[in-house]
């Protein structure tokens, strides 16, 4: 089951104490500026529009974050998860191929399940990639690189294969590639088919499919790391029948 775990959306009835005025302000504007960011881009989003979309002033941003780019970086900050806990889900010792691969594709389809809110950030994360600021160096040393390395370790240890071979880079770059699909493609897939993502369980049966196709195409490799020698006298004597 793909766990809802990465909303940050705070409840009414959740037993919070109630937010002060500023608080609400500043929650207003980081949530304003993941949508504006997300749709137009840093370059494109004017302080006056995410002032405006919070329904706050200008001075509001320079007062809790510096200025935009300090707004910016607030917003990676704050919904960012901790790759160590994404990859827990799927890197442990006494996990099968299956369980890790489950793992892996479920904290990846997650945000699929998600409020607005969680989709613009993984929106906002592939700006950054396409239009970097500064910030895609650090996204990559700190989330995207540990990683891959961890499914590469992965998938090497149930292969019996040395971890930091090109075999597992490529094997780990091909299954991750078809959760990538689906977060890049997302708006083009409900387009075409919507149906195939439009509920929980169509989303469930998504992560179930990839999970079959990653352990096929583990399995090619496992054969042709470990080819399975032939019977040379059972051949000949096929061979003289």
């Amino acid at each position: 089951m793909i766990e809802k775990n990465l909303s940050n959306t705070p409840h009414a009835d959740d037993g919070r104490k109630p937010r002060s005025d500023g608080e609400q302000s500043r929650e207003r504007l980081l949530h304003s500026a993941i949508r504006l960011f997300a749709e137009q881009g840093y370059a494109n989003t004017s302080t006056r529009e995410l002032a405006q979309a919070a329904g706050t002033n200008v001075a509001a941003i320079s007062y809790y974050f510096g200025d935009k780019a300090g707004l910016y970086r607030a917003v990676f900050a704050q919904y960012a998860v901790d790759p160590q806990v994404k990859i827990a889900r799927y890197d442990q010792p006494h996990f099968t191929l299956r369980q890790s691969l489950e793992g892996f594709y479920a904290q990846l389809l997650a945000p699929m399940l998600q409020s607005g809110l969680v989709r613009d950030c993984l929106r906002l994360w592939f700006r950054e990639v396409l239009e970097p600021t500064g910030l895609w160096a650090r996204e990559f040393e700190q989330n995207i690189r540990p990683e891959h390395e961890a499914l590469t370790r992965v998938l090497a240890r149930h292969l019996c294969a040395p971890g930091d071979s090109d075999d597992m880079h490529r094997l780990a770059f091909s299954i991750a590639a078809m959760a990538l699909q689906q977060m890049i493609a997302g708006d083009v897939l409900r387009a075409l088919q919507p149906h195939l993502l439009e509920t929980p369980q169509a989303v469930e049966l998504w992560l179930a499919r990839m999970v079959d196709y990653a352990l096929a195409m583990a399995e090619v490799e496992r054969q042709r790391l470990h080819p399975v020698p032939s019977n040379d006298s059972t051949d000949t004597a096929r061979g003289q029948a």
